[in-house]
């Protein structure tokens, strides 16, 4: 399989970035780690591994970046307006720097975003801002109600808004926005003992009010928020 390296100086975060890029051809599909992960995680969770098949038959193609959430939402040392503001930056970083990278060898015209947990938040909600950019997303076991997690402290200003699906989503009515999210595939996948199920309900049922396919898949057979099950899931959907 292969296997490279790559690491930048991200102008949008003002620090290095890096990465692991599985592959070399097939859909491209960036990969967001779970709270305060690193771009390793995948990897070494047997992630990669589960669906080695697949990238090695050059079916999908996976750019597993780095997470800055311990300078963003998990920064206790800091207002939460910079935890947001934060945030904000990463999202730049992966819309201007890491989507042009990811196309630059290929011109399909299809992304998709992943992540498990907390990097499952971050998959979809980059897909759901960017729906021009990402027109799929697989979330396993995401976790999407930040207010409740205590990460804002009760902050609010329209970046926690606009990153924060279960507030945007209910009043999304820009039809040229809910029309491109109509095109795309989304996949919400989680447990029946996994923490997080209701929230994915939630999201579910926002998606589908405003019209957006998405299909929400809660495993049985005593499903959990772990690894082991996110690697059956990977290998179930992508």
């Amino acid at each position: 399989m292969r296997r490279e390296y790559r690491k930048w100086f991200s102008q949008a975060l003002g620090r290095d970035m890096e990465m692991l890029v599985f592959g070399q051809d097939g859909l491209p599909v960036i990969v967001f780690p779970t709270s305060q992960g690193r771009f390793y995680e995948f990897e070494d969770r047997g992630m990669v591994g589960a669906i080695a098949d697949k990238i090695e038959g050059r079916r999908v193609q996976l750019f597993c970046v780095d997470s800055v959430d311990g300078e963003s939402w998990y920064n206790r040392s800091v207002p939460p307006r910079w935890r947001i503001a934060r945030q904000v930056q990463y999202e730049q970083y992966v819309v201007n720097e890491v989507v042009p990278f990811a196309r630059k060898d290929h011109d399909r015209p299809h992304l998709a975003a992943m992540g498990c947990s907390f990097g499952g938040y971050h998959a979809v909600n980059m897909s759901l801002r960017h729906p021009d950019i990402f027109t799929g997303c697989l979330s396993m076991s995401g976790a999407f109600d930040m207010k409740s997690m205590g990460f804002l402290n009760g902050y609010y200003d329209d970046d926690c808004y606009f990153n924060l699906p279960l507030d945007y989503l209910p009043n999304l009515s820009e039809m040229r926005i809910l029309e491109r999210l109509r095109q795309n595939t989304y996949v919400l996948a989680t447990g029946v003992h996994d923490q997080c199920w209701n929230e994915n309900e939630r999201l579910a049922a926002a998606m589908r009010s405003k019209g957006i396919p998405v299909r929400l898949d809660v495993w049985g057979d005593n499903a959990r928020h772990d690894w082991p099950w996110w690697q059956r899931m990977v290998q179930a959907y992508l």
